[in-house]
């Protein structure tokens, strides 16, 4: 039997990218949509992941996924967390490293969290990086806050790992092997 694709909301071909590197060791992979991604104000990534996957599955009306992830900031008391995303338009990297110009606690983590909605329900997986924000963007791959994020038993920042490397330490790498656990002993049931 060959390859099962499950569908991703989303344009975001990094995350595409990502996700199937590690879903491949399972026998799957995953292949973008375009159902609109409507996300829901919250401060949960859960809460905004979960209702994102329910609308797209109640436009597509087959298996879906939605990431959604978020950096999180000690120094900034989590921020920008679930606004990563529109951070990242507005200020980018350099607000974020103004925001932490002097600051010596630079500890931060990376939250991801997949959301699989099925005609049964909406199962949940989250993952966890935890790292530093680098005083400078270093590295040319990735995307976001890639360039500023140092992962936990690396001295290099995501933006200088490539696909493989990264998802050794993300926390997207984590939430997909997560995935592809569910989907190893539950498959048929979005078969």
């Amino acid at each position: 039997m060959g390859e099962r694709i499950i569908a991703i909301a989303t344009r975001n071909m990094h995350k595409v990218e990502e996700i199937n590197s590690v879903l491949r060791e399972c026998g799957y992979s995953v292949a973008p949509v375009d159902a609109p991604k409507i996300e829901v104000q919250s401060n949960s990534l859960k809460e905004i992941a979960i209702f994102a996957a329910s609308t797209a599955f109640n436009i597509i009306h087959r298996p879906v996924i939605v990431e959604d992830a978020g950096l999180f900031i000690d120094a900034l008391r989590g921020f920008p967390g679930p606004y990563s995303a529109y951070v990242f338009k507005t200020i980018g990297i350099s607000g974020i490293l103004k925001l932490l110009n002097g600051v010596v606690d630079r500890r931060a983590r990376f939250i991801s969290v997949i959301a699989l909605a099925h005609e049964n329900g909406v199962e949940v997986f989250e993952g966890e990086a935890r790292g530093t924000i680098s005083t400078q963007p270093r590295g040319e791959k990735g995307f976001g806050f890639d360039p500023i994020f140092v992962p936990e038993g690396s001295d290099r920042t995501f933006a200088e790992l490539d696909t493989i490397e990264k998802n050794k330490y993300s926390h997207r790498g984590k939430s997909a092997r997560k995935l592809c656990e569910w989907l190893y002993e539950n498959g048929h049931l979005i078969a």
